[in-house]
């Protein structure tokens, strides 16, 4: 069954309004006909099954069939803060933490990120993520779409992590799996989480030093050195497994 995305506003009583790119891709690309079924997530953990009902000119009217919480999302909200890798490493990125249950992605400019980003590239960029977040979450079943946050710095970044209930900072130099294994281990439901990845040339000392003032718990991921675009799928694949448990 296909499965869409609406904003709230548009879901009626007994019928949803679907708006914008997604109309002609359901009537010209995947060449859905009135009376077949599709799914629509509102983004607010409600999932509808409907049938279409008829095109009109710029829109799609469905009848709602049946409707239910949804059951894809993780108990906790994981926040992915990631340094900005070089070429389009983002994008895979984004891809596979929205697939893997990421609740807000934040790309973060660190003092040893190569990509150095105008605020006009950004907003581009920005955008871009965001229409890849949202594919993700239609071919996984989510029934929220994880939104790309403008692009932050270090410092910013700190400021919007410090009242969440944990912050991991997977850190080459850190030891300890046991370590690592107790703070993953008292995780649990309605938290959220921060993650902080570093960028292809890893964090600085300093930065180190102030993710650890905020609370941050420099954690190690192994023996292996893993590469940005691992480092964070790994800890978001642990993370799941753990709240799913």
């Amino acid at each position: 069954m296909h499965h869409f995305f609406t904003d709230p506003q548009n879901v009626y009583e007994k019928e949803i309004i679907i708006t914008g790119n997604d109309v002609n891709h359901m009537k010209n690309v995947l060449r859905i006909k009135p009376g077949e079924l599709v799914k629509i997530s509102d983004g607010n953990g409600i999932e509808y099954e409907c049938s279409v009902n008829r095109y009109e000119s710029e829109n799609a009217i469905l009848n709602i069939l049946n409707s239910f919480k949804s059951n894809s999302e993780l108990s906790s909200e994981i926040y992915l803060f990631q340094g900005l890798p070089k070429g389009d490493k983002m994008e895979l990125i984004i891809q596979k933490a929205a697939e893997l249950g990421v609740y807000k992605v934040v790309p973060v400019a660190t003092k040893r990120a190569v990509v150095k980003l105008d605020p006009k590239k950004a907003a581009k960029k920005v955008e871009r993520w965001n229409a890849i977040s949202l594919s993700a979450a239609k071919q996984s079943g989510r029934s929220m779409i994880p939104e790309v946050e403008q692009v932050m710095s270090f410092s910013e970044a700190l400021q919007y992590v410090k009242q969440m209930d944990l912050i991991l900072f997977p850190y080459e130099l850190a030891e300890g799996m046991s370590i690592t294994k107790e703070i993953i281990s008292t995780i649990k439901s309605n938290q959220k989480i921060g993650v902080f990845i570093g960028p292809e040339g890893g964090f600085e000392e300093e930065e180190v030093r102030k993710a650890e003032e905020i609370g941050a718990h420099p954690i190690t991921l192994g023996k292996r050195i893993l590469r940005t675009e691992t480092a964070g799928l790994a800890v978001l694949s642990i993370l799941m497994y753990q709240l799913e448990n």
